[in-house]
C-alpha cells in the first residue's frame, strides 16, 4: 500500500475513504488491539454506530499490517448494498479478483484457472485510470463458489486478512444457512483472519452472542466510543496551525458537543472550515459551515424522505424537533406532535430503525445524522 504524496491532499480533514495514518486521528489503542487480534489468529467482531470511524480503523490497521509485511493480503468489502447470498458471493469474489489483479500476473492467471466458471469483466477506474475487474457468478453456483473461495485463500502462501463490513446484512438474506456455511469454512482456515464489523448492535449481538447461532463466542469483541475531545482538538488544530491559522478550543468543543462526537459529521465541518477559513474563532463561522453542508445535502434528503410513509415522516420530524425522545409511544409525545396511535408509531419506529434513520441508545431515540436532523427541523 503505497503512501500518497502530500501534493494529493488539498484538505487534511478526510471524511470519506482513507489515505494514511497522518490524516487519521488517534485510535492508537484500538489499532494495536485489532492488529494483535488479527496476527494472533483471533477473528474480531467490531461494533459501533455508523459514522463513528469503523472503516477508517480497519483501513488504518490494514495499512500498518502492509507496512510491516508487504506480502500480506488485506481485503475489505462492505456488504450493506447486498440483498441476498448471490450478491454477497459476487461481491466477495470480485474483491478476491481485484486483489489478485494488483499482484503479479501469474497470481491473477492462477485465480482464473482456479475459478473456471468466473467471467471477468475488465475496465479502468475513471478517477485513477488503474485497471479494475469484476466477476459474474451464476446464482446456482453461489454455494459452491463460497467453498472454492476458501479453498483458494487457504492455498495462499501469504497471510490473508479479510474485513466484512455491515456483516449483520446477511441476517436479511432470504436464503438460510449462510452463517453456518461461513463458520464451517472459517474455522478450518488458519491462514485467514477475519473482521466482522457492523452498526446494528442488536443484530450483531444476536449473531455472535446467542448460543443458537453459528458464530457464538467465536470472535474477540471490540466497540468504538467517540474520540477523546482533547486528542481530537490537538489533531484538528495541528492542521490549521500548519497553514498559519488556528481553531480555538472553545469553538472546537462546541462542534464536538453539538454533534455528539460523531467522527464523520465533525470531519465534514472541519473540512469546510479548513477550506474557507484561516482562523476559526466564532460560532458564526461554524454555523455558516454547518448550513452550507445541510443545503448541499438537501436534494439527497428530499429523495430520502420521499420513500417514507406519512406516519414515518411525521414521527421522524417529531424526533428531530425533540432532539432525543425516551418514549416515542407515550401519550404526551403523541399529543404534542399530533401523531397517530401508539401502535402506528411503533410500526413507524421499527421501520425508521431498520432504515438507519434513527438510532437508539441509553438516552432514547434520535436522528443519528445531525445534518439531516437540522434539515428535518425546517420541515416541522
Amino acid at each position: 500500500m503505497a503512501r500518497k504524496s502530500d501534493s494529493n491532499i488539498r484538505n487534511p480533514f478526510i471524511y470519506q475513504g482513507y489515505v494514511d495514518p497522518r490524516y487519521f486521528c488517534d485510535r492508537l489503542e484500538e489499532t494495536e488491539e485489532l492488529i494483535a487480534n488479527l496476527q494472533n489468529g483471533r477473528n474480531t467482531t467490531l461494533i459501533s454506530p455508523r459514522r463513528m470511524g469503523k472503516t477508517g480503523l480497519i483501513q488504518n490497521a490494514f495499512y500498518r499490517i502492509k507496512e510491516a509485511d508487504k506480502n500480506a493480503i488485506c481485503i475489505y468489502i462492505d456488504i450493506f448494498p447486498t440483498k441476498n447470498q448471490h450478491d454477497f458471493v459476487q461481491l466477495f469474489g470480485t474483491a478476491i479478483a481485484q486483489n489478485a489483479l494488483s499482484y503479479q500476473q501469474k497470481t491473477f492467471k492462477r485465480l482464473l484457472e482456479f475459478f473456471g466458471s468466473w467471467r471477468p469483466v475488465f475496465s479502468a477506474d475513471p478517477l485513477t485510470g488503474m485497471p479494475t475487474v469484476s466477476v459474474s457468478i451464476e446464482p446456482s453456483q453461489s454455494v459452491m463458489t463460497i467453498k472454492t473461495i476458501f479453498d483458494f485463500l487457504n492455498q495462499s502462501r501469504n497471510k490473508v486478512y479479510i474485513a466484512i463490513d455491515e456483516f449483520q446484512q446477511i441476517s436479511y438474506y432470504p436464503e438460510q444457512g449462510l452463517e453456518a456455511q461461513l463458520r464451517s469454512y472459517i474455522q478450518f482456515s488458519p491462514n485467514v483472519s477475519f473482521i466482522f464489523s457492523g452498526s446494528k448492535q442488536h443484530l450483531m449481538a444476536q449473531m455472535f452472542q446467542s448460543p443458537e447461532r453459528p458464530f457464538y463466542q467465536s470472535t474477540a469483541s471490540m466497540g468504538l466510543a467517540p474520540l477523546h475531545e482533547e486528542v481530537y482538538y490537538d489533531f484538528a488544530n495541528r492542521f490549521f496551525t500548519a497553514k498559519r491559522g488556528s481553531i480555538t478550543r472553545e469553538v472546537f468543543s462546541t462542534i464536538y458537543q453539538r454533534f455528539s462526537g460523531i467522527t464523520q459529521n465533525i470531519q465534514q465541518i472541519l473540512n469546510r472550515l479548513y477550506e474557507v477559513e484561516r482562523n476559526v474563532e466564532s460560532e458564526q463561522q461554524v454555523n455558516e459551515a454547518i448550513w452550507h453542508i445541510v443545503h448541499r445535502n438537501s436534494m439527497q434528503y428530499e429523495t430520502l424522505v420521499g420513500f417514507l410513509t406519512d406516519n414515518q415522516l411525521s414521527l421522524l420530524k417529531a424526533i428531530a424537533k425533540s432532539e432525543r425522545v425516551a418514549s416515542p409511544q407515550s401519550n404526551d409525545f403523541l399529543k404534542q406532535y399530533e401523531l397517530p396511535s401508539a401502535s402506528s408509531v411503533k410500526t413507524a419506529l421499527t421501520a425508521l430503525l431498520d432504515k438507519d434513520l434513527i438510532y437508539r441508545d441509553a438516552s432514547g431515540y434520535w436522528v443519528y445524522d445531525r445534518f439531516f436532523n437540522l434539515w428535518l427541523k425546517q420541515l416541522v
